[in-house]
């Protein structure tokens, strides 16, 4: 045990170059993923609070659910529709990281517009009656509220991206964890254990760790800036 922890510290002491490059796809993946979620999911979920309309309660219903999407089913589907014979295959995507930030991003918007939505109801108990009494559109009030909650969408990027670069079952199914093409943290983490290389398994371990503790201090500190501008 006190062997796998020394070569797991030089491993991070000597920036090993497996370790740097495994953690920056897994990064340049998962960030690309989650922008998509919010450019999507952020407007759904503001124009599912805002609007009223035939069937909103299904919408509502379907992004809950959509919250809770196993991986390994969104990966099957993926890898249905890339594999030569389904309807994306021309496109030649298949074990590539655009069909892992596919797969991440299908699982983010849900999240993301599902809380968005959460957020910005909240937003409009306190502002709706005057933006109503405004007679402004729902788009529009969409973004007001939007723009009013946009301290509380931060912790919504930091779901979507926990759900992001945390993430194994999908992106193994389309990324197939090639070594130095589509090997993530989590898919590496899962194989190195598996092959008994633990110092490579534990530093990625503590890099992703890491990761996530320096994203929730950043969201942290934007919070107390927040509050300090604007009580």
């Amino acid at each position: 045990m006190s062997q796998t922890l020394q070569e797991t510290l030089s491993r991070l002491w000597t920036l090993d170059r497996d370790v740097l490059a495994i953690a920056w796809l897994s990064l340049r993946v998962s960030l690309m993923a989650v922008g998509i979620g919010l450019l999507v999911g952020i407007p759904l979920g503001a124009l599912v609070a805002v609007a009223r309309f035939p069937g909103r309660g299904v919408i509502v219903g379907l992004l809950n659910t959509f919250m809770g999407l196993p991986p390994v089913i969104v990966g099957l589907i993926l890898y249905l529709a890339l594999s030569r014979s389904g309807p994306l295959g021309s496109l030649g995507l298949l074990f590539t990281p655009t069909a892992m930030v596919a797969a991440q991003a299908v699982l983010a918007t849900p999240l993301v517009a599902a809380l968005t939505r959460q957020v910005v109801a909240d937003a409009e108990t306190h502002l709706g009656e005057q933006l109503r009494s405004l007679r402004l559109p729902a788009l529009r009030r969409a973004g007001v509220l939007i723009y009013d909650g946009r301290f509380s969408l931060v912790t919504v990027a930091l779901a979507a991206f926990g759900r992001a670069i945390s993430e194994i079952g999908a992106v193994l199914v389309v990324g197939g964890n090639i070594d130095g093409h589509t090997r993530t943290m989590t898919t590496a983490i899962s194989l190195e254990t598996q092959k008994g290389d633990l110092s490579l398994a534990l530093a990625l371990g503590l890099v992703l760790m890491g990761l996530v503790l320096s994203v929730n201090a950043a969201v942290a500190v934007l919070r107390g800036h927040a509050v300090r501008a604007y009580g």
